[in-house]
């Protein structure tokens, strides 16, 4: 059976041959292994191959798994699920970074948090590139005044966009989305008044994380092609 070290090797390598074939540096290019219901060993060897940066979808499942890891101080966890807003403090105990901001209420609430424990927190803005009924994020005309929106929470650091590209075999609409989501990113760079840097776009998953880094993804979220497929979420 194939080790999560020789996968991520593996990972590592497309992700350089895609940054060479869009003329960037590897280097700009950050690999989030998607942990999401796999467990404690499969966490270990991902940690042992190197892997030091893991995305969690719910908040009691991730702050378990924090916990049993608290003593990997080098290990960031990030929050890429929908954070409800009674959940704020407890994700907040351990998440780094959270990729799904698209409302002013949960910003609200994050940042009171946050100006309470007198620290930040790195965000990234979910945008619904792909205009799916079923997913959540903001549509992209609403994303400028959102972030306008956000100029009083001083405690979130807005790092950039996040997307999840429509799941289809069709490169051009897979692409589409990609490309809405740096085009986003070119004007809020140009907005008078908008807080943040918009340097990042985290975006790009398995199965099309290599077209993600072409149209300029800075994270790329893998899960499947790292550890095969995900068993049955436990039960919360």
């Amino acid at each position: 059976m194939t080790s999560v070290a020789e996968r991520a090797s593996r990972v590592r390598a497309r992700i350089d041959a895609a940054c060479r074939a869009a003329r960037r540096d590897p280097a700009e290019v950050r690999l989030m292994a998607v942990t999401k219901t796999h467990g404690p060993p499969v966490l270990e060897e991902a940690y042992a191959a190197g892997l030091r940066l893991f995305g969690e979808n719910r908040v009691p499942e991730a702050a378990e798994k924090a916990e049993q890891f608290a003593d990997r101080t080098d290990l960031a966890w990030a929050l890429i699920g929908h954070l409800q807003t009674n959940k704020v403090a407890r994700a907040l105990r351990f998440a780094a970074e959270l990729h799904t901001l698209d409302s002013l209420r949960l910003a609200e609430a994050l940042d009171r948090r946050l100006q309470e424990e007198g620290r930040s927190l790195d965000v990234f803005v979910q945008v619904n590139t792909s205009a799916e009924p079923a997913k959540t994020g903001l549509a992209p005309e609403e994303v400028e005044a959102f972030v306008l929106g956000l100029r009083p929470f001083s405690a979130l650091r807005v790092r950039g966009l996040m997307t999840l590209a429509v799941f289809s075999d069709d490169q051009d609409a897979v692409g589409a989305c990609f490309a809405r989501l740096a085009e986003l990113q070119r004007r809020l760079r140009q907005l008078d008044g908008a807080p943040g840097s918009y340097d990042e776009l985290s975006m790009g998953m398995s199965g099309d994380f290599e077209l993600a880094i072409a149209h300029g993804a800075t994270t790329v979220r893998v899960g499947q092609t790292l550890f095969g497929a995900r068993p049955a979420a436990p039960v919360r």
